[in-house]
């Protein structure tokens, strides 16, 4: 079994290039892979390995200017979740290009998953799920608001196009881990939204604690490696990713008839050409190849052709 470890963390970091290197080499050395962002606001990421990888890997950011108080979320996945390991440079550990928003300065109110189901069905509040639309589609809380963004950058203009459907209500906010509800949250406020909430760990930390026969959670909860979903207790959901367009797939959707492996599902049959679907079929000639061979193909993914 390999341990999957999520984890961010806002803290000021004037150089952060600085920073990189000796964190990818320290990762590489313990065979550690997966992704991890840093830039000037923190740190943010997921990565995989052995249990003394991920330990060493841990303690090397925690041991970084600012992070000796990071929180992290683990689970685990019998195959490796990720092919390699990334460590890159962003503007943000998570974009939503609003210069004024810093979690630093103020977050909503932290809901522990044990208070979550109380909060939520409260008649005075709205729910909001601030992930992407495709990570939406096959998972959420009851009664939950889908803002239908196609990426975070698009969440403050759907709030000032919708803020007004919320007057005089209290506003409970989720996402994956948490991260992108520090930044929802602490814009709301700056719009003058003056009960916010947020869940604490996010619907990855509800699904681990939360007993299923007591949870507000229906469907899969997207994760981005390559177990696609996971689901309550943390089990791997079913779901694997269309290599074209990359949404996840339930295996509803892999009977479709516009499914074909590693080309095109129903959400993208008619979204590319006939010129990229032979490319794409070429490139799954070429993962197929390299299976045989007992090889892994880098723009494979193992896990999502076989479940």
């Amino acid at each position: 079994m390999f341990t999957v470890a999520a984890l961010y963390h806002f803290t000021p970091c004037p150089d952060p290039a600085a920073l990189k290197p000796p964190l990818e080499a320290l990762c590489r050395a313990h065979g550690v892979t997966g992704t991890l962002l840093l830039a000037p606001e923190g740190i943010n990421g997921t990565i995989a390995g052995s249990r003394a990888g991920i330990d060493a890997a841990l303690a090397h950011i925690r041991a970084l200017p600012g992070c000796a108080d990071l929180v992290h979320k683990e689970s685990a996945a019998a195959d490796q979740p990720f092919g390699k390991l990334k460590v890159r440079l962003k503007r943000e550990i998570v974009t939503m290009g609003q210069p004024d928003v810093n979690p630093r300065a103020g977050t909503g109110h932290y809901v522990a998953p044990q208070d979550w189901n109380a909060l939520i069905e409260a008649p005075d509040v709205a729910v909001i799920d601030t992930r992407n639309s495709y990570e939406v589609a096959i998972g959420s809380f009851d009664g939950a608001i889908d803002p239908g963004t196609a990426s975070f950058r698009d969440f403050p203009a759907w709030w000032a196009a919708n803020k007004h459907r919320f007057h005089n209500k209290r506003i409970a906010m989720f996402c994956t881990g948490g991260i992108r509800c520090e930044k929802s949250t602490n814009y709301l406020l700056g719009q003058g939204v003056e009960e916010v909430y947020h869940l604490r760990g996010g619907i990855l930390k509800y699904l681990e604690e939360v007993p299923e026969a007591d949870s507000r959670w229906h469907g899969a909860c997207f994760v981005f490696d390559n177990r696609v979903s996971v689901e309550h207790g943390l089990r791997e959901g079913p779901h694997v990713l269309c290599h074209a367009c990359r949404r996840p797939l339930c295996p509803a959707d892999r009977a479709h008839p516009d499914f074909e492996q590693g080309v095109a599902c129903h959400h993208c049959a008619t979204e590319t050409t006939e010129a990229d679907k032979a490319r794409f079929r070429e490139r799954q000639r070429q993962i197929a190849l390299a299976r045989t061979r007992g090889l892994r193909h880098l723009g494979g993914d193992a896990a999502s052709a076989t479940r």
